[in-house]
Formats: C-alpha cells, structure tokens, sequence
C-alpha cells in the first residue's frame, strides 16, 4: 500500500474513532490502541483457572491450525534453535490484522554467532501473496513456506525471501507438545463469557533440528535442538502485556520452556506464567504454577527500563502418576545479545497505529540473553534430584 493509500485509511480510522470511542470505549480500544480504562482483576481469566483441573492438554494435530482471525490479532508461529557447534538461531512468521482492515504477514530470521565477535544477522521481511493450506495447518506466501508433516510432527521452514539468510530447516518433535489448561488461553473482558480478546501459547518444547541458513559468510549448520511456539493474542499486543519473560533451556536431557506476561494495569497487572519441562517422548510437568524473577536489576542507561543482570526461574508441578515435580535454574544473564527495538521491526501499517498509543512509551525494548557461562536446571522427580547444564536463551521484554 503507497503513502497516500495508508494516510486515507488512517484518516478513515481517526474519523470512525473519533465519532464512536464514547459509545464503544473497550471494543473501540481494542482495536483502535488507545489506551484502556481500568477494568481491574475481574476482567481477565488467566488460563491458571483451567490448569487447576487440567493442567495441560497435549497437542494433536488438529490443535497446531492457524487461526487467521478476521479481527484484530497477531499470531505468530516462531522456532528456536539451538546449534550443537553453538549457533542460536531462530525463524518466524507473523500474521498481524489490525481492525479486520489490513493484514500483513512477515518472516523473521536471527543468527547469534558463539564467537560473539560476530555481528548478530537480523532479516525481516515482508511477504506477498500468503496463505494456507486446506485444513491451515502449512503457512505459504512468495518464496516463503512452513510445512506441517502428514503424521504431524515435523515442520519444514523454507524461504528465499532475503538473499541474506535462505532458510532450509526441519523440526521434529522429540517429546509431546502441550498448552496450558484445556484450551490454552487466557481470556479479557468486563463479560468474559463474551470475552473480547485473548492470550494463547502452544508449545513443543523438545525438538530435534536439521539445516542450515544459508548467508553471505556461509552456511550455518543448525543440527541440534529446537523449540517450537505457537502464539495467538486475539487483541492489540500491548493492551495484553506490559512486559514478558521467556525461557528456552535445553540440556542434554531436559528442557525447560516459559512465557510469562504481566497485563497493563487496565487488567490488574496480572502475572499469567504458562510452560512445562520436557525429555525425550515425554512431558515431566506442565502447567501455570511457574514463576520467572530478575533477582538483580542493573537497568540500561539509554533508557529507565529495569534489564535484568541475574534471574530465578522455578517450575512445580506433577507428572502424570502424580509425582511432585519441582525445578529451578538461576545465576547471572552475564552480557546481553542483543536489544530489540520492537516498534522498529513491526510492520510499517502497524507501527503507524501503535506508536501513537497514548500511554505507550516510544520504545520498545526485547533484551536478549544466551549466557557463556552455561546455567544448570536442578530438578526434582518423586524425591530424586538431578542438576545439568545446559544451554539458555531468554528475553525480557519491556512495553508499559
């Protein structure tokens, strides 16, 4: 869409907004992103409600479909690696609708090198003619293409859209997939029978990872292990969280994956924390009784955002023959590997709307972290402890 197209349809928007906000305040909030009216505690549901009595569904295939909502929403489907000779690496697509008036879908690619002297490869592009197959189970656009397998465990991630980082990448579940609860989401509204946005995370959190990306400098080989996590937030992102926290740690033997958010206070300030810790073919425990702390705060200078210098994440929960499960990792995040601007990534139609939020800060950050000196995931079985290295990445994102 050309300048002056965009300009007519934000002044369309403005129009619309103007005249209906008073009438339509929380729905018109939504997804307009102005910013919301205090609501309190008792307009949200976290998904924690659910897991009281079901604390985690394992995936089926029918499970991993796109949702595609004609509404506003962003959903992303995002794989995490983690090279055996050090690479991170990670790949995504983003569906994004703002209002059911534009969607834009995007692919994201990112490198850190283990020598750290190399510069990070960041790539962010937009896609053309997208779409899904019949069942929307496989993501397509122009040079671009996520392929979910017949038996339902092995994703290929393809792309020729940047010459920068041609991507050729399979992903195969090692152990069950799993959300939280029985449908996975977290609901917002003052009528949540009606709720009027949503929160939802699918995860695999053991994968076995195959290919390479291919770069200017050459190809980096990414045999080794993966996370995969699909998320739909059914309304305006920064209407649902004001930060995030997330964990991706795999060693040898387990893994242990998190998302945690914590709502604007139009919604309470309301920690909802999702995640699970996996070995090979099996889920240990999974479940919202986790918890994600920064137990040292040495805040950024360029900004008055709190980065985080050393964290505490725990996990509890029971395996399914009822055993208690608990599981820490904690020690320092050492220095970060990036700072993300997010309003700087997101598509341009998008960022048009959101970064004239009221109550919004003209900064997002997304600090990311993969400490050299590698952590250790202590965890409890039935009474019986084992403690191992392993490999870490986590972010701390930053927006209200």
């Amino acid at each position: 869409m050309d300048w002056i197209k965009q300009k007519s349809v934000l002044s369309l928007l403005g129009s619309i907004f103007n005249r209906t906000m008073r009438a339509k305040g929380p729905r018109v909030a939504n997804v307009a992103g102005t910013q919301e009216p205090i609501y309190g505690p008792s307009a949200i549901r976290s998904v924690a409600k659910q897991a009281e009595t079901v604390p985690w569904t394992e995936l089926r295939k029918e499970h991993l479909k796109w949702a595609a909502m004609d509404s506003t929403c962003v959903e992303t489907q995002t794989f995490y690696f983690m090279a055996d000779k050090g690479h991170i690496g990670m790949a995504q697509v983003i569906y994004s609708n703002v209002a059911g008036i534009r969607t834009t879908c995007q692919f994201n690619t990112k490198i850190f090198y283990p020598d750290r002297d190399h510069s990070n490869l960041w790539s962010s592009d937009p896609l053309d003619n997208y779409g899904f197959d019949e069942q929307k189970l496989s993501f397509y656009a122009d040079g671009c293409a996520i392929s979910l397998n017949e038996g339902g465990d092995t994703y290929t991630v393809k792309s020729v859209v940047n010459e920068a980082s041609i991507v050729n990448i399979t992903v195969t579940r090692a152990a069950p997939g799993f959300h939280v609860g029985q449908d996975g989401k977290t609901y917002f509204g003052t009528d949540l029978d009606h709720p009027w946005g949503s929160m939802k995370h699918a995860f695999w959190p053991r994968c076995e990872v195959e290919g390479t990306i291919a770069t200017s400098s050459g190809d980096v080989d990414f045999k080794g292990r993966g996370f995969f996590v699909h998320a739909l937030q059914g309304m305006k992102p920064h209407h649902a969280a004001a930060k995030w926290n997330f964990v991706d740690f795999q060693t040898p033997t387990f893994s242990a994956v998190m998302m945690e958010f914590t709502t604007p206070p139009s919604y309470g300030s309301t920690v909802v924390n999702v995640g699970g810790i996996a070995r090979d073919g099996e889920i240990i425990c999974a479940g919202a009784s986790n918890s994600a702390e920064h137990t040292e705060v040495k805040g950024d200078p360029e900004n008055d955002w709190p980065e985080p210098g050393a964290v505490r994440f725990l996990w509890s929960g029971k395996t399914e023959a009822g055993a208690l499960v608990s599981a820490e990792i904690k020690g320092d995040l050492g220095k970060r590997l990036d700072r993300v601007d997010v309003m700087a990534k997101v598509p341009g139609f998008v960022k048009a709307i959101v970064g004239n939020v009221a109550g919004t800060k003209p900064y997002i950050y997304q600090d990311q972290y993969a400490p050299q000196k590698k952590l250790s995931l202590r965890i409890s079985i039935d009474g019986v402890e084992h403690v191992e290295e392993g490999d870490l990445f986590s972010e701390a994102t930053f927006i209200s």
